[in-house]
């Protein structure tokens, strides 16, 4: 990867919202008007809306809450996170240091490159505007012990949003949350490990924060942040909590299963005793949201009967 120093320095003079002149930027970073402007234009590569007016100079849309690491350490009691800058994914960096991390280890980025969803989708990421958060996890029962992992991670952190302020966050089967109806943020869960072995799981998670449609690109469906709902969350509290959170409920979970969190599923459920469809691959199946059973399976209303399914998404759209 290029450097990115003189780039992550000029995000930290900006990060204050007020405008600052090239005159500045040279004095401070010791570099010529070219070399300014190459790296302010990879700021904007990496998602940060800088502007510019002549007479005045460089300034962001709007301030940044950079990540702070001695803040986010001091509110976990125990455990390693590491704060990275600019990095592929978030996921990617604990898969590649499976064998040396513990259970609990986590990771946050400011900007992911090649940030993943599910289904092989990309997940935007912009720098400073949301949260990309990955944890390390080792089950030895195997991979059979997974099921409903990724439910019990979208209650986890809709509990936490809503502890913290975002109390309309609602969880989407089987592994989103939403507010008003719109993605609000998603979970890739990633296991390797064969049966009869542990299992190594990386949990990752993202969540829309203050992103800006101009920096989003190309998303398939409707999604919404916290800003535009009105809603101000530090990131640095948010990691912290989110971290602590998940670990103490994977120590649950590793105990008990996914049983216990069965019943807090329904209460923060956004398409429960809606009409929804269901996708699976190619076919559509309609039908009305029930509940979820102690597997983490979907239970679908047909025709007065309940259907159970394991795999696909659910929508709205079309109905």
């Amino acid at each position: 990867m290029k450097d990115v120093t003189i780039p992550l320095k000029l995000i930290s003079l900006l990060a204050d919202g007020e405008f600052h002149s090239g005159e500045q930027f040279g004095a401070a970073l010791r570099i010529n008007r070219a070399a300014i402007n190459k790296h302010i234009q990879m700021v904007r590569n990496w998602g940060v809306d800088v502007f510019t007016v002549p007479g005045k100079g460089y300034r962001l849309y709007a301030p940044l809450q950079l990540l702070d690491e001695s803040v986010i350490r001091a509110r976990l009691p125990a455990g390693r996170l590491a704060v990275l800058a600019v990095i592929d994914s978030t996921n990617q960096y604990l898969i590649e240091r499976i064998g040396t991390v513990q259970p609990g280890d986590a990771c946050v980025a400011e900007y992911q490159a090649q940030g993943r969803g599910r289904r092989g989708r990309q997940w935007i990421s912009p720098f400073g505007n949301n949260l990309y958060l990955s944890l390390y996890w080792r089950l030895e029962q195997g991979p059979p012990a997974a099921d409903g992992l990724s439910l019990m991670v979208g209650i986890v952190m809709a509990e936490v949003l809503q502890r913290l302020g975002a109390e309309g966050v609602r969880v989407k089967w089987p592994n989103d949350l939403y507010l008003n109806d719109r993605k609000l943020a998603g979970i890739l869960v990633e296991i390797s490990g064969k049966a009869g072995d542990a299992a190594h799981v990386v949990i990752g998670v993202g969540i829309n924060l203050a992103m800006r449609e101009n920096a989003v690109g190309k998303i398939d469906q409707g999604w919404i942040n916290l800003q535009e709902a009105g809603i101000a969350i530090d990131r640095n509290a948010l990691a912290a909590e989110l971290t602590d959170t998940l670990r103490q409920a994977l120590r649950q979970f590793e105990r008990d299963g996914f049983a216990p969190f069965v019943a807090r599923w329904q209460a923060l459920d956004n398409f429960f005793d809606r009409p929804v469809k269901l996708l699976i691959g190619e076919r559509e199946i309609k039908g009305v949201a029930r509940e979820i059973d102690a597997q983490g399976a979907l239970l679908l209303e047909q025709e007065g009967k309940l259907h159970a399914y394991l795999g696909g998404e659910i929508s709205l759209r079309g109905q």
